[in-house]
This record gives C-alpha cells, structure tokens and sequence, in this order.
C-alpha cells in the first residue's frame, strides 16, 4: 500500500529565517561600504582643499634629528624611512624585555600565591593587589621620576665586577666585539639546538616506553653552554669584550641600557605580571585536585607534581588569557612617550609627523605594525596552545 507523502507548506520567501539572515548581512555590509567610501572620501577631499601632501615620498626625505637610542647605525642626515625602522626596532626591544620578565615574574609570583607557606601567600598576594591596581602610565612615572633619578651620579656608580656600571645616566655592561672566527661559534650554537630538539624527542620516546626519567634540562643545557665555549677556545678566542670607562662626566663604551629604557621595561614586566600571575593560579586551581591526591599517594615530590601533573594541565587554561597580556603590553609600550624612550609612537607618529604633517600615512603605518605584532603573537602561541592539548587515544 502507497504512502501518500504529505505536502510541506509553501513559506514565504521573507519569512525563511535563512534567506533573511542572507539579506540582513548584505545590508550590513552594504551599509559598511557607504560609511566607509563617505569617511574616506571626506578625508581625501579635506586634505585636498587643505593643501596637504599626500603619498609615501617623505620616507626619503632627511629626518633632520637625533635619537637617544638606536639598535642601527643612524645619525641625523638620515631619512624619516630610517627613523621608522629605529622607532620599530626598540617598540620590539622593549617588548620582547617585557614578554620575557613578565612570564618569569609572573609564574613566580602565580605559583607563590597558591604556597602552602603563609608568608610566600600573603606577599604574592600584596604584590598582585598592588601593582594591578596602580595604572600603568604612573608605574612608568614613577620608576623614571622616583626610583631611577634617585641613582648617583656617574662618577659614584654602583659597580658589579668592577665591569657593569649602574648610574641615573643608565647601566652600562660590556659590549662584545666579535671577529671574523665567531661563526664556527655561531653554527657550533646552532648545531647545539638542533641536537637539544633530538634529544628532548628521544628523551621523551623513551618515557613513554620506559617510564624512566631523562635529566633534559640539565643535559640540554650543558650542550648549549659547553659546545660554543669549545669551539670558542678552539677556534683562538675570536671576540673580545669592549667595557665601559669613565671620560669626563659619562661613561664610555660597551652597551648602555638608557633609563628610559629600564624604566618602561621594569613597569611593563611587574604590570602585566600581575595579571598573568592570576591567569597562572587559576589555570593551577583548574586541574582537579583528585590527581594531585593520587601524585602524592604515589609518593612524587611537590616539584615533580607541579612539573609532571599541574603545569601541563594547567598550561590549556593559561595560555589564552596571557596571550592578550601579551598584546597588552606590546600595546602599552607606546606609552612611552610620557618618558621620551625612542619607540615607534615617540619618534615616528610623534617627531616625525610634527615635521612632515603626513598624519594620515604615519598613523596607518604605526597602526599597521601593532596589529602586524599583534596578529604574530597571536599565532605563535596559538600553536603552542594547540600543542599543549591531550590528544585522545
């Protein structure tokens, strides 16, 4: 016996939740097109009864001006082009300094909030309350202001070794002067990480196989220490250290480190270590304790628990609140401007925009290499994120 199917009801084409989700879309983005044909076209037409150039060619143009800190060969004949690389390069400086104190300072003080010691609790405690609480813009005032002003004078540095230098005019370390022979040293440290990458492969291959453990720090490190050094002998020494002296009222020679610099990096790292110190105990207080329990029933020592079972777990919990930290403070560093530190903002769509009067090319220049950082960042710990996920059997 057939089936006589059921007719389905014939719906209006506008009362398709599909078709008006499709229409209320293209006018949304119709919508966003006009907008921004109108404020673009509004811009380009003002600046055209203004009189103001536009185009890239003042990149070749002589930047006419000094800048206090370079990481590049540059003097004041040099092009606003110049001026914009310098200005990128210590924005990246200044931020991978923060990124790498921040993270340090900030497992610390994340681990040391969840100590069973009272006093390790409760100062982790008043650090993350203090300096969270403080804008970040007075921190980097006060660091320059306050705490570095108050530094001697050259002539009564602070010194370490009678080599590093420690002064209100910035810290000064020794600078290496390479020769030509320190590539060996170069490959030799290259080669080094590549046998450390086996090494860990092969050290854990055979902990799963064997459940025994592989001392790879350790190991790891001994390689990339011992094998420069020896091919640093071997090959006669081909560097030498330049070290500061002290010539009329400065010091001369090997690297500074400006107080601007110390001072923005030294705000930036304890800033966004409060955070990221939160992030870290409650991706600790996430893992159940229920397997900590078991990992001391087996008779495993705190720091083994905390390597071996808490941190792996609690790394899926953490890394995507710090990644935002991270653009955070990549962000923050132009706020280097209230200080003078020579990055992007202060000497590019700062100084540089002030002589040229270009503000539309300087700032979506400057608003295209944070977003590029950003977006970089962003990927890279991504992919560590996607590698710290339990893969499932």
């Amino acid at each position: 016996m057939n089936k006589q199917k059921r007719a389905q009801p014939q719906v209006a084409f506008y009362n398709n939740p599909e078709n008006r989700a499709i229409i209320y879309q293209v006018l949304a983005l119709v919508l966003i097109f006009f907008i921004s044909y109108y404020v673009i076209n509004n811009m380009f037409i003002n600046i055209e009864k203004r009189g103001i150039n536009t185009g890239f060619g003042f990149l070749d143009s002589e930047a006419g001006f000094g800048i206090l800190q370079s990481l590049i060969p540059y003097d004041e004949s040099d092009t606003h082009g110049k001026v914009f690389i310098v200005g990128l390069l210590n924005t990246i400086l200044v931020s991978a300094i923060g990124i790498f104190f921040a993270t340090i300072i900030g497992l610390l003080i994340g681990i040391g909030r969840l100590s069973k010691n009272y006093m390790i609790a409760k100062l982790s405690m008043v650090y993350v309350e203090t300096f969270r609480n403080i804008p970040i813009l007075l921190q980097i005032l006060f660091w320059y202001n306050v705490v570095l002003a108050s530094l001697p004078n050259p002539k009564q540095s602070m010194s370490f070794l009678n080599s590093i230098f420690f002064n209100n005019r910035g810290l000064y370390i020794p600078k290496p002067i390479l020769e030509s022979g320190f590539i060996a040293v170069i490959i030799a440290f290259i080669l080094a990480i590549i046998a450390v990458i086996f090494l860990v492969k092969w050290s854990n291959k055979r902990h799963d196989e064997t459940g025994e453990e592989f001392p790879t720090i350790w190991v790891s490190i001994g390689i990339l220490i011992a094998s420069p050094v020896i091919v640093y002998f071997l090959s006669g020494s081909p560097a030498t250290l330049e070290f500061a002296e002290l010539k009329g009222f400065n010091y001369k020679g090997g690297w500074t480190l400006i107080p601007e610099l110390l001072a923005l990096a030294f705000a930036l790292s304890i800033y966004t270590a409060t955070y990221i110190a939160e992030a870290v105990r409650a991706g600790i207080e996430a893992v159940p304790k229920g397997q900590k329990e078991a990992a001391h029933a087996l008779g495993l020592k705190d720091y083994i628990i905390l390597k071996k079972v808490v941190l792996p777990q609690a790394l899926r919990v953490i890394i995507p609140p710090v990644i935002n930290q991270y653009l955070n403070l990549v962000k923050n560093s132009s706020l280097a401007t209230a200080i003078g530190y020579p990055e992007l903002v202060t000497i590019f769509s700062g100084t540089s925009l002030n002589q040229v009067g270009q503000a539309v090319e300087i700032i979506l220049m400057t608003m295209a290499v944070y977003l590029t950082l950003s977006i970089t960042i962003s990927i890279i710990m991504n992919y560590i994120n996607s590698k710290m996920q339990i893969k499932e059997r």
